[in-house]
Order: C-alpha cells, then structure tokens, then sequence
C-alpha cells in the first residue's frame, strides 16, 4: 500500500465516487474550488493505494506563506473497505511524513445537543478514533456552521500561533470560521457554497 497524488481525470472520479458519498453538501467544498486551490498550490488530495485500487484518501490544505501548519480537510475509506483500520493507518503514514516539517491539524465535529442521537454518536465516535490515532484535543473552532474540536500529534508551548495559522489556511473570505470557539459561542452561519445552494 501506498500514498500517491490523485489529479487530473482522477480527481473528478474521486470527489463524485468518495467524497460526494462520505460527506454531506454543507461540508463539501465545490470542485472547483478544491482545483483552485491545488493550482494555487495550497491543497493535496492523496489515495491510498493497492496497486491501481483506491482504499481511501486524505486532503491536505495548507496557507501558502507558511506551510508549518496542514490542515487534514477530509479523510475517508471507500465503503467496502471501512472499519478494517485503514483510516488509522493513513492518519498514522501522513504523521510520519510531517512529522518534524510541519504540524498536521485535525477538526472533528463535536455532538450537538438535542440532535438526533445516532448521529451524535458517530461524532463522539469520531473523536474518539483521533484519540486512538494518537492525537490530542487542543481547543474547538467553528466552520461550516458547526462546532469542531481541533486535534494536534502534541500540544504545542504556543497555541496563539498555531490557532492564527489555523484561520489562516482557511483565509478572510470564510466568514463561517473562527478559531478559536468560546464554550459559550455559537459557530457562525453555514459557508457560502451552502447558502448558494438553498
């Protein structure tokens, strides 16, 4: 098995197959948008592969000034091969490539009280898994209309400048983020492609 680049013809493939399956619409950013950004070299999406099949994927986002921070934006396994370790082991293949390069972000959405409790669940479980992977709970943002925890490999000395790194990817334009969030705060209103889209 191995990390490699998806692009070209490919990329298309994966966001309709993987990541329009995986993801609801309010947390998929457009196509188009993910491809400006990777011409702009701020974004990676990786397959994991055996041979020429696809067994899951991470996406990289990073500011383009200072790539000391990356983001891991989405992070999936194909549907007949869930629940057998794999997205733990792309987790694991990707911090040991940054390890000592650049510090790998992790946002998880946080349960939300009075939401329907399966769906709660599967947040909880999700962060959970992070935690096995090996990472802690550093503070909690918002984006995307919702609450997420944010989990570093360590937590730093600094956390005012990983947080400021952290906006920073996401950039001036996306009202919906603030990092940090406040206990008591509300996460802003959904992103602008949602909003398009009602």
């Amino acid at each position: 098995m191995e990390l490699r680049p998806i692009t070209g013809k490919a990329l298309e493939d994966w966001y309709v197959r993987e990541l329009s399956e995986a993801f609801p619409p309010n947390e998929r950013k457009p196509l188009p948008d993910i491809r400006d950004l990777m011409a702009a070299g701020r974004y990676e999406v990786w397959g994991l592969f055996d041979g020429d099949d696809l067994l899951g994927y991470a996406t990289l986002w990073m500011e383009p000034a200072d790539k000391s921070c990356i983001l891991l934006d989405y992070l999936g396994v194909t549907a007949a091969r869930r629940n057998g370790g794999l997205g733990r082991k792309i987790v694991r293949m990707l911090a040991e490539q940054m390890e000592g390069k650049a510090l790998l972000l992790i946002e998880a959405e946080c349960p939300v009280e009075g939401d329907d409790p399966a769906e709660n669940a599967i947040r909880q479980r999700r962060l959970a898994f992070y935690e096995r992977c090996g990472f802690v709970p550093a503070y909690d943002m918002a984006t995307c209309g919702m609450r997420f925890t944010t989990f570093l490999p360590c937590l730093p000395e600094d956390l005012t400048s990983v947080m400021a790194l952290h906006k920073a990817i996401y950039g001036p334009a996306r009202t919906d983020v603030k990092v940090p969030l406040g206990p008591d705060e509300v996460p802003p209103g959904p992103p602008a492609w949602m909003k398009e889209g009602e």
